[in-house]
């Protein structure tokens, strides 16, 4: 994979082009199909082997020039999200704010930019959101400052990123190995209905991982490096058998999130007991992905946890990665 080049310091220049310009990039959040989790590395990492499914919940992001130097960023009224509460930092510490910076980098013409989000993925819900926001933040500063890279230019770059940030640029389905960033697009071309209901708390993703480590400790397990996912999954996806895919959802996480939150068990219960072909802990949760039959069956499950005033999402996969809404000069 080729590197950019990277032509400056990476500090944005005041100068804005000689026309105000906005571009509005979205970019998808996904489901875990199957998640297998290897042991601790020495680095602090563990390996994994999943497949990963993008979903039609979308963040977007909206850049645009300023006269003024650096990265600033704001929430869009526009989001669907209950944002009270949410911890969204709207720094350096926020994915989106990283991704500008490392575009300005390799971007010869780079200004100035505000990034506006709309949120409409789960926050730290374990369905990759600031990864789709820094997806669509690198393919939105790339068109606005007519940097010109390649896929994999921007696939390099999102990697440097995090391990989901690939995924949400590529979209569709793909098999994701080492720390989940060396990706392989997998056929699955038929489409699979869900429903996300997610939680009104958020968990963090390494404590998770640490969670799952020392319920590992306590029982004396040793796992092996994972290297390779079931394929009995990859031909559900190819095929959209969606009752075959049931039988195969595995989530290595999914016992350590309900260690750190056993309400999902509740989620999880009720899933099973009113029709779903399955569900499971998406990623590190707490966002739980209920695998129901086709669309009619998704409304009807929103619509029966309505009734019990919980929020739920129908969404269905594979979609596309991240995607240019609009280009405008001001």
């Amino acid at each position: 994979m080729s590197t950019p080049t990277r032509p400056g310091s990476g500090r944005i220049p005041a100068g804005p082009p000689a026309r105000p310009r906005s571009v509005r990039a979205k970019a998808p959040g996904k489901v875990n199909v199957s998640l297998s989790v290897g042991p601790a590395r020495p680095d602090g990492y563990h390996s994994v082997a999943s497949v990963y499914l993008a979903v039609s919940l979308f963040e977007e992001v909206t850049a645009t020039t300023t006269a003024e130097p650096g990265v600033t960023v704001s929430l869009s009224p526009e989001s669907t999200l209950d944002l009270e509460g949410a911890e969204i930092p709207l720094d350096e510490r926020n994915l989106a704010v990283r991704a500008a910076r490392l575009m300005a980098e390799v971007s010869e013409k780079a200004t100035g930019v505000h990034l506006e989000i709309t949120k409409r993925v789960p926050v730290a819900g374990g369905m990759g959101g600031g990864s789709a926001d820094a997806a669509a933040t690198l393919l939105a500063c790339d068109a606005l400052w007519d940097s010109g890279l390649s896929k994999e230019e921007l696939a390099h770059l999102a990697a440097e990123l995090g391990a989901d940030v690939p995924f949400a640029l590529l979209g569709g389905a793909a098999v994701g190995l080492g720390v989940g960033d060396r990706l392989s697009p997998a056929l699955a071309s038929a489409r699979l209905d869900w429903v996300l209901v997610p939680a009104d708390y958020g968990l963090s993703t390494p404590a998770v991982f640490a969670e799952l480590d020392r319920l590992r400790g306590a029982e004396g397990i040793d796992v092996p490096e994972p290297t390779e996912v079931e394929a009995g999954i990859l031909a559900a996806l190819r095929s959209g058998d969606s009752g075959g895919l049931s039988h195969l959802l595995v989530n290595d996480l999914q016992r350590a999130a309900i260690s750190l939150a056993p309400q999902l068990r509740d989620t999880l219960g009720w899933a099973d007991s009113h029709g779903a072909l399955a569900s499971l802990v998406s990623g590190s949760g707490p966002t739980v992905a209920v695998l129901v039959r086709d669309a009619a069956a998704a409304a009807e499950t929103v619509a029966s946890l309505a009734h019990l005033g919980v929020e739920a999402h129908a969404v269905h996969g594979p979609v596309p990665g991240a995607r240019i809404l609009s280009d405008t000069l001001l």
